[in-house]
């Protein structure tokens, strides 16, 4: 899955795109509200009124992720490769654990 690259050599690729502030701080909130939405979209299979609380959190994550990327001036990476989905989750990790 990871082409043979590790995980910080694709972080920091990723990493790369994410230079302005305001992207890393859109970043660091909408990267974590989809992360939820989608938790919270799997316990809606259960819970029905959840529904609403994870669409919120999906739309709002994906709009700063966007917002983000429009301050940048560059395109989200997933649209060149779809596994830095996966890496902008490690990104965030790494951020707020501060091993960026």
């Amino acid at each position: 899955m990871l082409k043979g690259r590790s995980w910080d050599d694709w972080i920091t690729s990723y990493s790369q795109s994410h230079q302005n502030k305001w992207n890393q701080l859109t970043h660091t909130i909408g990267i974590p509200m989809i992360v939820v939405s989608i938790i919270l979209g799997l316990l809606a299979l259960v819970w029905p009124a959840l529904w609403l609380w994870a669409a919120a959190l999906f739309i709002i994550g994906w709009a700063l992720q966007f917002i983000g990327h429009a301050i940048e001036g560059k395109p989200p990476e997933f649209l060149s490769d779809w596994r830095y989905l996966f890496v902008g989750t490690r990104w965030w990790l790494a951020k707020i654990t501060k091993r960026l």
